[in-house]
This record gives C-alpha cells, sequence and structure tokens, in this order.
C-alpha cells in the first residue's frame, strides 16, 4: 500500500506548538481521547529517543514534546501483557499466567478470567466508544473475541503470529484467524498488517467523530514480531547499515543512551551474548544474509511509526489531537526465538531459509538481533532480567505533559488500566455483570503526567515459565528456571544485572523472596514445574 513515509508537517505543528511552553502549566481537559499503542517483541533501544539508528521520527517527536520513562516494565511475554494492560492486574490474577494453554487452574486459564474486567468494558461503562486494532492473543474462542470483552468495534488477528501480508499457518494443524469485528475476516493482496491495523483504527474513529463521545483505541501492532517482513521501499534504506557488525552497534546504541540521559554513567553495556558468535568470525555471505535481516527488522519499527504518524494526522484532520493521550510501549523484550524444530511446517522451515527481504520468506532475527535490541541489558523475552522487561514507554499529552519530561521510577504495565480510568474520571467496579471483580494492582500515572510527585511502586513482581523477580527501588531479586537461584543487583549502578551482590546483602535477599512468595501465594502463581507435570499427565491420558 502507498503510505505516506513521514509527518513532517504535524512534526512543525507540534514543534511550533511547544514554543508556547515557556512557563508550562497543565491545562484541565474534558473526558480525553485515550489511545494505547503495543509494539509486539520490540527491544528497549529499538526506539531513536532510546538509542536506536532506526529511524523513528514520529514516536521521538512525541518523545520530546511529552514523557519518556526508562523504568518502565512489561512481564516479558505476549499473552500475559496484553492481560496486564487490559485488566490492571498481574497476570495471572487475570487468568494469563502463561499463554493461551487452557489449563483447570484460576491462573493459567489462558484466557481472561470472569472476575477482572478490561479497560475497554470499564470506559465503555463511563460513556466511551471502544476501538481495537491489531494482535488480540488473548484466546480465540469466540466469547472471547474483543467484541465480547467490551470493544465496540475490532479488526485485527486473533493469534499470536502470522505473515504480515496475509495468513499463512506455520504450525501443523494451525487454524489462524483474522476477524472484523464478530466475523472472519480474509485479508486481501495489498494486506500489509501495520498499515492495515492502522487503516482500520483510523476509520474507527472516524466514524465516532459526531458521537459525542470520546474514545478508548487500543491499537497493538504485531510488528516487529518475527517472520521479519517490510515492504521493500522500506528495506532499501537501510539494507548495508549492519554490516558493521552486533558489537559496534550495541556500543553506538550504549553510548547514545548515555547522552540522552536514558542510562546513567555508572550502567555498563553488557557483554556479548554467549549464543552470539563474534562477528569478525562469520563469512562474507553470513554478515550479508544478517544485515538483510536487521534492514527488514528495521524497515518494520520504522513502518510502524510511520503508521502513528498517519493516526496522529488523522487526529489533526478530526480536531482531535490536542484533548488525545496516546502512551506506546512494548510487550516484551527482543525475542531470541528461531524458526525451526517440529513445531512449525515443512514449508515453513524452508521458508526461513531464504532471505529476510523475500516476501515469501519466514525468518527470525534471533539471539544476534535480539541481543542488540536490548542493550544495554542481558537476557531477552520470556526472561525476567531487564532483556526481558524492560521496554521504552512514552505518553503524549499536549498541554498537559510538560515537554522533554523524563522519569526514571519503576512503573508497570498494570498502571495503564488505572491511569486511563483516572484521566477519564471513570469508577473501577466492584463487579462487572454480577461477578466480583479483583481490585486493580495498578498506580494511576496521572500526578506524573501532570508534572507532580508521583508516589509509585513499593514493589513489583514477575513470573513466567519458573523465571522469577521483585523490584524494589534500587533493587531488584531475579531467579532463573530451573537453576531456581536468586539472585540481587543493584538497578541504579547495575541495570544491565552483571554483579550479584547477593552474598553481600544477604538480609535484602530474605526481604525480597519473602515478598515474592506471599505475592505469588495470592496472585494465583503456580511453580512451573507443577504446570509442566500437569501439561504431560494430560497428554498420556
Amino acid at each position: 500500500m502507498n503510505k505516506s513515509n513521514t509527518f513532517i508537517a504535524a512534526g512543525l505543528i507540534a514543534a511550533l506548538g511547544a514554543a508556547v511552553f515557556f512557563n508550562f502549566k497543565p491545562v484541565q481537559k474534558a473526558k480525553p481521547n485515550i489511545i494505547i499503542i503495543l509494539a509486539d517483541d520490540m527491544g528497549y533501544s529499538d526506539l531513536g529517543s532510546f538509542g536506536s539508528e532506526i529511524n523513528t521520527p514520529n514516536l521521538d517527536l512525541m518523545a520530546e514534546e511529552g514523557l519518556k520513562m526508562t523504568n518502565f516494565y512489561n512481564t516479558s511475554r505476549c499473552c500475559p501483557t496484553r492481560a496486564s494492560l487490559l485488566t490492571g492486574l498481574y497476570p495471572h490474577q487475570a487468568g494469563v499466567g502463561h499463554m493461551v494453554n487452557e489449563r483447570e487452574h484460576a491462573g493459567y486459564r489462558g484466557m481472561l478470567s470472569d472476575s477482572c474486567v478490561t479497560i475497554a468494558e470499564a470506559l465503555k461503562e463511563g460513556g466511551y466508544s471502544t476501538f481495537m486494532a491489531g494482535k488480540w492473543h488473548l484466546n480465540d474462542r469466540p466469547e472471547h473475541w474483543p467484541v465480547r470483552q467490551g470493544f465496540d468495534r475490532y479488526f485485527g488477528l486473533l493469534d499470536g503470529a502470522n505473515s504480515h501480508f496475509g495468513n499463512r499457518p506455520y504450525r501443523p494443524n494451525q487454524k489462524l484467524t483474522y476477524a472484523l469485528d464478530d466475523k472472519v475476516y480474509q485479508p486481501g493482496d495489498d494486506f500489509y498488517s501495520s498499515d492495515t491495523y492502522t487503516d482500520f483504527a483510523m476509520q474507527f474513529i472516524e466514524e465516532n467523530k459526531d458521537s459525542g463521545k470520546p474514545f478508548f483505541l487500543y491499537l497493538a501492532f504485531t510488528a516487529p514480531h518475527w517472520p521479519l517482513h517490510a515492504p521493500e521501499e522500506d528495506i532499501a534504506r537501510y539494507r548495508g547499515r549492519y554490516m558493521e557488525g552486533w558489537d559496534n552497534l550495541r556500543r553506538q546504541r550504549y553510548e547514545k543512551m548515555l547522552e540522552m540521559g536514558i542510562i546513567n554513567r555508572a550502567e555498563k553495556l553488557s557483554p556479548r551474548d554467549e549464543n552470539v558468535p563474534d562477528w569478525d568470525s562469520l563469512s562474507e555471505e553470513e554478515k550479508k544474509r544478517w544485515d538483510d535481516k536487521m534492514a527488514v527488522y528495521a524497515a518494520m519499527v520504522d513502518r510502524m511509526d510511520q503508521n502513528i504518524g498517519r493516526l496522529r494526522a488523522k487526529l489533526m484532520e478530526l480536531g482531535q489531537d490536542e484533548n488525545t493521550i496516546i502512551m506506546f510501549l512494548s510487550d516484551n523484550g527482543g525475542s531470541y526465538e528461531s524458526i525451526s524444530g517440529p513445531s512449525f511446517t515443512a514449508e515453513i522451515r524452508e521458508a526461513s531459509q531464504k532471505p529476510a527481504s523475500d516476501p515469501t520468506s519466514f525468518t527470525a532475527y534471533q539471539y544476534e538481533g535480539a541481543n542488540v535490541s536490548n542493550t544495554p541489558f542481558r537476557k531477552f523475552k520470556r526472561w525476567e532480567h531487564e532483556g526481558g522487561v524492560a521496554t521504552p514507554f512514552i505518553a503524549y499529552y499536549p498541554g498537559v505533559i510538560k515537554p522533554g519530561t523524563v522519569n526514571h521510577q519503576a512503573a508497570h504495565v498494570i498502571d495503564l488500566m488505572t491511569t486511563s480510568l483516572d484521566l477519564a474520571g471513570v469508577k473501577y467496579p466492584e463487579s462487572y455483570k454480577g461477578v466480583p471483580v479483583k481490585p486493580m494492582e495498578g498506580i494511576s500515572l496521572k500526578p506524573l503526567l501532570q508534572g507532580q510527585k508521583w508516589e509509585g511502586h513499593k514493589e513489583i513482581f514477575f513470573e513466567h515459565e519458573g523465571n522469577r523477580a521483585v523490584r524494589q527501588g534500587e533493587w531488584k531479586l531475579v531467579s532463573e528456571y530451573p537453576e531456581g537461584n536468586w539472585a540481587l543487583y543493584n538497578m541504579v549502578r547495575d541495570r544491565a544485572e552483571l554483579n550479584d551482590v547477593s552474598a553481600e546483602h544477604p538480609e535484602k535477599v530474605k526481604e525480597l523472596k519473602s515478598l515474592y512468595e506471599k505475592w505469588a501465594s495470592r496472585a494465583n502463581v503456580v511453580p512451573f514445574a507443577r504446570l509442566e507435570e500437569y501439561d504431560r499427565n494430560r497428554k498420556k491420558n
């Protein structure tokens, strides 16, 4: 599809508008439109405003004219993050403690629990129109489609991943579903995920313009999740850019992050991951193959940014830009995954060997690309180390957020529900459809958005597939499955988690471990070994 590549005119308007914020005072506004934008498998340093070489002018402008949070967290995996984002609960409390694997335990139903309520459901009760475009991945049972969970309109992929150019099952006997509202949708020849999601998002808010209602939009891109797919005109801008190798790129991003104040001078760049070889050990053909993958990955992030520019242009056209808050984040860190093994079809395994720039390919950027994306951290999606759970976070709200605000306090995706309801002036329900709902775990960011003191979290907790963590102030206690040993890190001096100081602070380890165990008990967390045993027994029977 032929889309505009830049957002220059709107950028100039916003830049000129910024000049009036000399003595900045937040403006009291009517109920705002609320937009949450979620990237898929995008690492901490993949935006220009967080250190990247990738061209992301629209998000960078929003960061410059709004708020950047440098210690914002997701849950390290797609389904759990989406459950927490929509409910304001930890994922196990919402019924999605793992993926969409359906189990009998309340924390692992593989779908949103009846004892929670979504942002869409709560805001709809408060007079909002509610829209979603993009990846759902919270169970594809018809009774759990987005239009059954509070959204007035929906277009997108109900499943976890697919070709960005259409519908292409990648596992044996797999059914993949795109849906428009409550009907199955077949992508056309001109389909490209980021473009089409944005087309529908703009259509939904266009249709709402005369309703007299504010709207909530949840735009969940599948980019830049594998397979690596992008339009050729975007790929061409990055081809050859990555031939200098991953070590140089990580160092460049790290230095840029220091200059921007994203990280402090005490924080070190983690060593190259043990699964990534020395760049100079590669053949020229291997280097070009990786350059091709990274060019496509960069183009996917670039194209997502272009579409965010298109969305903002639509808001301006409708006169809605000044009364809309936009919040952006990623669902987890960069993904180390590869397209191999019997879980993928033979056709897909064969397609994974094609150059990523081939539209018929089905490739991933693996450990090598994810290690760059997660600069300066270590580990990846699925782990509770910073490489798995840290996300860039940007909030843009003209006239409310002071331009150029940077905050280093720890916050979490559970805060988005609380923030949205607080901004909308909508009360969180004690029950929904006659069923009591759990109280929210998040803390509203509204004071922070308005330039006021934000108390923040005493602790933030993490668990996925037996990997565990708890963040408290400058401390983070982390455990990796299946070893299960606890390591303690100082997040001010060592956010890359390189120097375990647990032996030096045994009382802090004891305190944080106790807090984690109490949280796990009340949050429906089951030891992962028990879940694995449950799955094995179910297969036998």
